[in-house]
């Protein structure tokens, strides 16, 4: 026997479907042939994912292939997934959640040294930060504030997340915010190569840069409390047919418990405020004492003027039910009027759907 696994040709894809494939046969499960299937994200790599994104812009040909049964698993990044499911579809297994932060990345030179902002020398009163924020080391940068006394005020950000922008112009609210898309090391090709009107740093996830090995570009990997990450960062899902129980009993067996009621609350929150993958939505959930977990929710406006913030803690069995719980705090306190507008405000510019 033996199983196809679907997944998108990308670096970070790749390395994803092989570790599944691989763990699927350490834990004695059959062999699995990778079918790399190209998706409407991989097509339109120069547009904004937030000028041509649906809620399944990076997963829809991947399930469409499992329903006409040309692949019998897909392998995806959970925050591509959509809140709510095809019917017939199901997340049947998660890898242990890699970091979960937003990671911030400065250009270096290609001796290996680093480049500041060239507005921010003048501003490193700290002895010492300069050395730190060039040594593109991980935690190379102590605080936030080092990050912004190191950028200046009004840098050039390489992302393409509404999240990102509605976070980070709270910190920087005079920067350029510049999609970027491509593998992983051509982003930061282009980021190094420092050409005019480029980037003088990346947002990227931390979760990414590690796996695929490039650790040693995280120059500082943002708090929760300067920008919570998209829900289902860093967390790997193996989709199935409903009651493929052959599959399902291979897989199952990778399964990671923390990691997929980490999952559960935050997809329960993003379902239960409606929002897609493309809104100003930030959700973590992390284990605490023993059995429970604690789920950190914001949302931003788009222009970052306003944010609302929730947090609550509960029993890791009970994880969808703390997502909702949480969904309703933010909705309480005005999360709704911040989603209607961020709605309003994209698909008055680009006539789409958020």
């Amino acid at each position: 026997m033996e199983l196809r696994l679907g997944t998108r040709g990308s670096q970070l894809a790749l390395w994803q479907a092989n570790t599944v494939a691989a763990l699927i046969a350490a834990g004695g499960g059959p062999p699995c042939r990778i079918v790399i299937i190209k998706t409407s994200g991989d097509r339109l790599q120069e547009a904004p994912i937030s000028d041509v994104g649906g809620k399944r812009l990076f997963v829809k040909e991947i399930e469409d292939a499992l329903f006409r049964r040309e692949i019998d698993l897909a392998v995806h990044s959970s925050k591509d997934m959509p809140a709510v499911l095809p019917e017939g579809l199901v997340i049947a297994a998660v890898l242990p959640r890699e970091d979960p932060l937003d990671a911030v990345v400065l250009p270096v030179m290609a001796n290996g040294s680093g480049l500041i902002h060239p507005n921010a020398a003048a501003a490193l009163g700290t002895p010492g930060l300069a050395e730190r924020a060039i040594s593109h080391q991980p935690s190379a940068m102590i605080t936030v504030d080092d990050l912004v006394a190191v950028l200046g005020q009004s840098p050039s950000i390489g992302t393409g997340s509404v999240r990102r922008v509605a976070q980070l112009t709270r910190l920087f609210p005079g920067a350029r915010f510049t999609p970027i898309r491509g593998n992983l090391d051509t982003r930061l090709r282009r980021l190094d190569e420092g050409a005019p009107g480029g980037n003088d740093a990346l947002v990227l996830a931390a979760a990414g840069l590690r796996r695929l090995g490039f650790s040693s570009r995280i120059s500082l990997a943002l708090p929760v409390a300067a920008c919570v990450p998209a829900p289902g960062q860093g967390i790997v899902a193996v989709e199935i047919r409903s009651g493929d129980t052959g599959v399902q009993d291979a897989v199952s067996r990778i399964d990671d418990p923390a990691a997929s009621a980490a999952l559960a609350a935050e997809r329960a929150l993003i379902e239960t405020l409606g929002g897609g993958c493309q809104t100003p939505i930030g959700a973590l959930a992390t284990p605490v004492d023993g059995d429970m977990i604690e789920l950190v929710a914001v949302v931003v406006a788009l222009d970052g003027s306003c944010a609302v913030r929730e947090r609550a803690c509960g029993l890791r069995s009970e994880a969808r039910a703390l997502g909702v719980q949480v969904a309703k705090q933010l909705l309480s306190a005005g999360a709704g009027e911040i989603l209607a507008e961020a709605r309003r405000g994209q698909g008055a510019v680009e006539g789409i759907q958020p």
